[in-house]
């Protein structure tokens, strides 16, 4: 169950992320508001998942780490964000990080 919470933080959160460019500098309500909801349950859902026993380092490398790599994802997809050489190693870099968090945090 804890990994179902953390799943639903990380889409959240990344839905989130995807509408900061569209909250225009938090100058437009409807996007601000869909933006800031999104990171409210991203929250709430990440806390539910540490409270179901996710351990928090682990817990927050994957939050973090596959959101941002779901971000670079969805900006070279529908953004138009270049992919450069850098993004993609840094991309894999991270996935490395949270699989080797990962196996570290199995006993």
């Amino acid at each position: 169950m804890a990994y179902l919470f953390l799943l639903l933080a990380i889409i959240t959160e990344v839905a989130g992320t995807s509408l900061l460019k569209a909250t225009a500098g938090f100058t437009r309500l409807w996007p601000t508001a869909a933006c800031l909801a999104c990171y409210a349950v991203a929250f709430l859902a990440l806390a539910r998942a540490i409270g179901r026993g996710l351990h928090v380092g682990v817990g927050y490398a994957m939050w973090s780490g596959l959101g941002t790599t779901l971000i670079v994802l969805i900006g070279a997809l529908f953004l138009h964000e270049p992919l450069t050489a850098a993004k993609v190693l840094g991309v894999a870099l991270v996935i490395a990080g949270v699989v080797v968090l990962n196996l570290g945090g199995a006993h």
